[in-house]
């Protein structure tokens, strides 16, 4: 990545400390902890691309100077759009956003504001502080299970994270009151519900995915079943490459997907899936060989034999889901221009969530954001909204709005948008 590659966290504290901001308060506009930030700053974590896009978003970081090119010595402070010092107007709107940013997270944490706005649940709390519970019968786990994915894939993330400790503590106490085949079927209930923690931490960009992913591979090795074992390896290498180990990720996941049966057609959609998460972690690490060809890999299972891995899964293994992945791997590797056609014949309305067509909307923002067209960019950015309002506030989304308020010629109603999702507050 060029000189910038070792000290890379030198530039954004640089650059916090430029706007006079802790690293809590740049943590409440990304969606990081305060000490994720400073492990950021002191290169003891390496964020992966689209995490460093957001820092240098909220920042007033040029984009190419965490993509690639060398960093000048000193804070850079400048538009992202243009890669210019602002202006006076632009100065003043970056405050602006930076306060409508912070009070947004603050509210976030709080528990105040509209009812779309995220979770106010702790996650460590739900993983290291869970309540007491008695067993259940496996059948009512699994629904309580059925029904906590439910809400996911239809990002509903308040009702999962508000569902999450008791069935955690239920799950738990599931599984060590069981014995010989009850206690295998309990422990891949349990791993299930980790993955969902875990994918809710993922959308918090909380450090808890790490724990949660952990403990979901453990109850799924102790299943015995290679469905749960996918889907915890899944989150456990997404979270790897959030925290910048792509290759590892890679790694984890083509290992997985080559153990498993693809005869029977549950463990073949799995495969799929991984193969799908393989090819992005392939891409934030620039390997651009390795994620076309996990991607066409992919595709060619697919035309084979598409469908879903599960009930409980939360990927389907179909041809809509392999263009989605596709057009977030050339964003992520820098040809967001060999994208526009992928996009223009994917169909978001026939994928089957609102929490997939949200992620189908905001890689179709990233790249037409990345190339310069604000009006699609926003368009697309309503998709997600209407489609799934918790998505909305994200702390990546919010950051690609705020983005959006520096460009030229802002789309009518990107203000209200913003202020609306937490991007700004008037």
């Amino acid at each position: 990545m060029g000189q910038h590659e070792n000290d890379l966290g030198s530039v954004f504290r640089g650059a916090r400390s430029a706007l006079r901001l802790t690293q809590k308060q740049v943590g409440l506009i990304v969606g990081y902890s305060a000490s994720a930030i400073s492990r950021i700053e002191s290169n003891q974590m390496r964020p992966d691309l689209p995490t460093c896009l957001a820092l240098a978003e909220a920042l007033g970081i040029p984009a190419e100077r965490v993509r690639g090119a060398a960093v000048p010595e000193g804070p850079v402070i400048a538009t992202v759009a243009s890669g210019y010092p602002p202006d006076e107007e632009d100065a003043v709107r970056r405050r602006q956003l930076l306060t409508g940013a912070l009070a947004a997270g603050a509210t976030a944490i709080v528990g105040e504001g509209p009812a779309h706005a995220l979770s106010t649940v702790d996650l460590e709390d739900v993983l290291f502080l869970l309540p007491s519970a008695a067993p259940a019968p496996l059948a009512e786990l699994a629904a309580r299970t059925a029904t906590a994915r439910r809400a996911f894939t239809s990002a509903r993330y308040n009702d999962l994270a508000a569902s999450l400790p008791s069935l955690l503590a239920t799950a738990e106490a599931t599984r060590d009151a069981a014995g010989g085949r009850a206690r295998q079927q309990a422990s891949a209930v349990l791993a299930r519900s980790y993955v969902l923690a875990a994918e809710l931490a993922a959308k918090q960009h909380s450090d808890t995915a790490w724990a949660a992913a952990d403990r979901a591979l453990t109850a799924a090795r102790a299943s015995g079943m290679p469905v749960p074992v996918g889907e915890a390896s899944r989150v456990l290498a997404i979270t790897m490459r959030r925290s910048g180990r792509w290759s590892s990720a890679v790694h984890l996941l083509t290992r997985e997907a080559g153990d498993l049966d693809t005869a029977d057609p549950r463990t073949a959609a799995v495969r799929t899936t991984l193969l799908l998460t393989a090819a992005y972690s392939a891409a934030t690490g620039g390997d651009r060989n390795g994620s076309l060809g996990l991607l066409d890999e992919a595709e060619a299972d697919v035309e084979r034999r598409p469908g879903s891995p599960d009930g409980l899964f939360t990927v389907e293994a179909t041809r809509a889901q392999v263009d989605v992945y596709r057009i977030g791997a050339l964003n992520a590797l820098g040809t967001p221009d060999e994208a526009v056609k992928v996009a223009a014949g994917l169909n978001i309305d026939s994928m089957p969530t609102p929490e997939r067509r949200a992620r189908a909307w905001t890689d179709t923002a990233r790249m037409w954001h990345a190339l310069g067209n604000s009006e699609q960019t926003f368009t697309a950015l309503r998709h997600v909204e209407q489609e799934a309002p918790q998505e909305a506030r994200r702390p990546a989304l919010r950051a690609l709005t705020s983005d959006l308020l520096y460009g030229p010629g802002r789309p009518q109603g990107l203000r209200e948008f913003a202020a609306r999702t937490g991007a700004l507050v008037s």
